[in-house]
């Protein structure tokens, strides 16, 4: 495992909102405040310390404000972009002689304001959007028409998710709630009409005190003032339980709100069956790794009853956590990467790569040995249809596993729930793993510099428990990059000899649609490095975590009683 900052001019110096990998090939489609949405080819780099080559492919260029979001459809010839002012396109992807294009098929009009998410179903048929005009939208792309909108929220919606089933659709908003919406089509002169209700508004969550005593509730998400446009949430492939970042939970009435991230179990959706805790910076964004993975069978301390372990990154305004759902502690931390808030994450359809975005202008990558993450998790081969074969991973006993879809594994889920028993390998929520236990365990400072800020397995607890440490003082984790060094009085930070200049505050979520307060205006000190030039790809060398202090006490998902 290797990652780290690719130093190349993603969107002219301008903030990185949104990115997206295609569902078919290692095509990366990036957008941002440059009101274009660029396409990259990524490659091995054949060094094992340098990081993959990323080159330059095409610009799509039509939109005439901040693109927030792009989103590949399951079949990889549709691609969807919504921006600032309500714009959200279709492009549709063309075969000519000289290769191949993409242009807009067609324009969606309902929004009235920017929009801030979007995704679509699996089938590629429906999609849904969120937008600073307070409501969700369910559309039929093919007719490009507004089926329903969905405006029960009360500020804006930063996050929407598409239940794989088709059964739910999910939104979370600033006004501290997020709702999941079922499924009710209706018939109307004999035709069936898709329509969603509001099922579960999810807000509070009761604090147990001692006995006799009345319990209290709090909020379980961060208000308007969480320093993010996006709050992204995520289904599982398989449709088993839901996602949700944004999280604040609080153990007692006396303790501080730890940041978190929620699982939802698919049999309970209206509280959440365990919180991940991640350092002192909220979370703004989810997603999942689209390939399974055999089971390990190393840990007893898993949460889930799975045939399988489903890998999952959560991103925080300033760091990335890779999980899997066999153990409590995550696989891998990334820290300091990023001068600015991480706006999006993405996964290669054959998981050999993850990639975030942020608003520093800047994209990481990380890139994955055969093998690391584990061995594919063979699917039956009696449910997998031909569009799933058309990407494949070959497995060394020659098996086949579909990638850039789940298609056997949500027929599976889709069987089982007709038979009322989709929900039987769930959560295992009763577990109490009870609050942080305590770890006096340190994290060193390695010998050599390009040893990378990456703390696989093993005690990546520790490092969770120094960043929060290093974060509570305000400080970035210390890199060095190339041997250069300088000091800063927030954080000792160099990248490729230029000293960063003093970091500027993210604007209220407020002042959104006013274009003066947009991220770029809060970027000017940034100096991204001296390499501007599109393809040209510096090595971005390895940090070092540096540590002098005791870690804090150890962080693992906690299961919340029932």
């Amino acid at each position: 495992m290797k990652g780290g900052t690719v130093q190349i001019n993603w969107h002219e110096s301008k903030p990185v909102l949104t990115l997206d990998f295609h569902p078919l090939s290692a095509t990366l489609a990036t957008a941002g405040a440059d009101f274009d949405i660029k396409l990259w080819s990524i490659k091995p780099s054949g060094s094992p310390k340098k990081l993959p080559v990323v080159t330059y492919l095409n610009s799509l260029s039509y939109h005439s404000s901040a693109v927030n979001v792009i989103r590949f459809a399951p079949s990889g010839e549709l691609l969807a972009s919504g921006s600032d002012g309500g714009e959200l396109l279709i492009w549709k992807l063309h075969s000519m002689d000289t290769g191949q294009t993409w242009k807009v098929l067609k324009m969606l009009r309902s929004h009235i304001k920017d929009i801030m998410d979007l995704e679509w179903s699996s089938d590629g048929a429906y999609m849904i959007s969120g937008s600073v005009d307070n409501s969700c939208i369910i559309w039929d792309v093919n007719k490009g028409t507004n089926l329903q909108t969905l405006d029960t929220h009360a500020h804006y919606v930063q996050g929407v998710a598409w239940d794989p089933l088709g059964k739910y659709v999910a939104s979370l908003s600033s006004d501290r709630t997020c709702r999941v919406y079922i499924s009710k089509p209706h018939k109307t002169k004999g035709i069936e009409r898709i329509n969603y209700a509001c099922k579960h508004v999810i807000s509070k969550a009761e604090q147990p005190l001692l006995k006799n005593s009345k319990s209290t509730k709090y909020h379980l998400f961060h208000d308007e003032t969480l320093p993010s446009f996006f709050r992204r949430l995520a289904w599982s492939p398989d449709g088993s339980f839901l996602l949700v970042p944004a999280g604040s939970y609080k153990f007692g009435t006396a303790s501080e709100s730890v940041n978190a991230a929620y699982i939802f179990s698919r049999k309970d959706l209206s509280r959440p069956a365990i919180q991940i805790p991640c350092a002192s910076k909220a979370v703004v964004a989810v997603r999942f790794c689209p390939i399974f993975f055999n089971l390990k069978g190393t840990n007893s301390d898993g949460l889930f009853k799975l045939p399988y372990r489903i890998v999952f990154a959560v991103a925080t305004l300033n760091s990335l956590y890779i999980y899997d759902t066999e153990s409590t502690s995550p696989i891998a931390v990334f820290a300091g990467l990023h001068y600015a808030p991480v706006t999006d994450i993405t996964w290669s359809p054959d998981a050999h790569y993850l990639a975030f975005s942020s608003q520093d202008g800047f994209c990481s990558l990380v890139e994955f040995e055969d093998g690391e993450l584990g061995s594919p998790y063979c699917l039956s081969k009696g449910n997998v249809s031909d569009k799933d074969n058309k990407s494949t991973l070959q497995t060394a006993n020659n098996t086949v596993l579909p990638t850039g879809s789940v298609g056997a594994a949500v027929a599976e889920s889709r069987k089982m729930e007709a038979e009322e028993k989709v929900d039987d390998m769930d959560i295992e929520a009763s577990r109490d793993i009870g609050a942080f236990p305590s770890d006096s365990s340190k994290t060193k400072k390695q010998d050599n510099p390009d040893d990378m800020i990456i703390k696989p397995t093993g005690n990546a607890s520790a490092v969770i428990a120094d960043s929060w440490k290093s974060e509570a003082e305000h400080k970035t984790d210390d890199m060095v990059i190339e041997g250069v060094e300088a000091e800063h009085k927030t954080d000792d930070t160099v990248i490729e000899g230029v000293a960063a200049d003093s970091r500027k505050q993210l604007p209220n979520p407020d002042c959104k649609l006013s274009e003066a307060d947009k991220p770029p205006s809060s970027l000017d000190g940034i100096k991204p490095g001296p390499a501007e030039k599109t393809g040209n790809q510096l090595s971005s060398s390895k940090s070092t975590l540096v540590s002098n202090k005791p870690a804090r006490k150890r962080i693992t998902p906690i299961a919340i009683g029932p």
